[in-house]
């Protein structure tokens, strides 16, 4: 396997089992139950994610499209073995 599959199946394994116990920054309606009440405000659990997330929000999925859209195109071809976190900050600012 070329070195970017290998670096990039590393990071997915790795990470695995730490990214199965937090909840995706971007919302989508499997995780409606956990981050919102039966009223649309937040749960405890979302609440602390949004007070750690520096753009004070949630992501939408249409907004991982130009990262996507970058990394599938011609501006990427020298990219390899990278994680590009696309969280709203999460990452960097809530201590993970």
């Amino acid at each position: 396997m070329p070195y970017p599959g290998w670096r990039a199946a590393f990071v997915r394994y790795s990470q695995g089992s730490r990214n199965a116990r937090r909840s995706n920054r971007t919302k989508a309606r499997k995780h409606d139950a956990l981050l919102l009440n039966d009223d649309g405000t937040l749960t405890s659990r979302g609440q602390t994610i949004i007070d750690h997330t520096p753009a004070g929000r949630f992501g939408r999925p249409e907004e991982l499209l130009s990262t996507l859209l970058w990394l599938c195109g011609p501006g990427a071809n020298f990219v390899s073995g990278v994680v590009v976190p696309v969280d709203g900050g999460f990452s960097a600012f809530s201590g993970v």
